[in-house]
């Protein structure tokens, strides 16, 4: 039976792990963080100094995924996108998350200074949206609100229903 790959996208904190954890175990699909699987695998090229945090080897997370991502059935949860082959992806979500809620949410989690601003700006600026619908065809890429716990569960049945429709239209 053949299953659909799923991208879950966007700035640190709108929600992508939440989502993509709770889609995989109601759809039973794997679910794949790429920032734990570089950790697991220390999949890095070095140390980013200003941002303190390392820095991922694209290539290698790829080479890593290509078998998985080939047999189907794999959420994907990262916040960049343009490094993944295009062929990977049936759809991608961009989750979008208000500044003032996504703000709260950096700073529980310890973000500071430039990188606290940077992400915010990040999301001001749709940068992950745009590097989304720039690195996949238009029509497979949405966007998404993640402000709130109804807004989560309402993505949710609209993914579950194309996940549903998909299997049906595909197998």
């Amino acid at each position: 039976m053949r299953r659909p790959n799923v991208l879950i996208t966007g700035t640190p904190g709108v929600g992508k792990t939440t989502l993509g954890k709770e889609l995989a175990s109601r759809a039973g699909l794997s679910y794949v963080n790429v920032g734990d699987l570089a950790k697991e695998g220390e999949l890095y090229e070095g140390f980013d100094e200003e941002y303190n945090c390392p820095i991922l080897d694209e290539d290698r997370v790829v080479d890593e995924l290509e078998a998985r991502m080939s047999e189907g059935g794999v959420i994907v949860d990262y916040h960049g996108c343009d490094f993944f082959p295009e062929r990977w992806f049936h759809i991608v979500f961009v989750l979008r998350t208000d500044n003032s809620c996504l703000y709260q949410r950096l700073e529980s989690r310890g973000y500071t200074g430039k990188k606290l601003q940077d992400n915010i700006q990040c999301e001001i600026f749709q940068t992950l949206y745009e590097e989304a619908v720039l690195s996949y065809k238009k029509e497979i890429v949405h966007q998404l609100p993640s402000n709130t716990p109804e807004d989560l569960e309402r993505n949710l049945d609209q993914i579950m229903q194309w996940i549903e429709q998909w299997m049906k239209d595909n197998n």
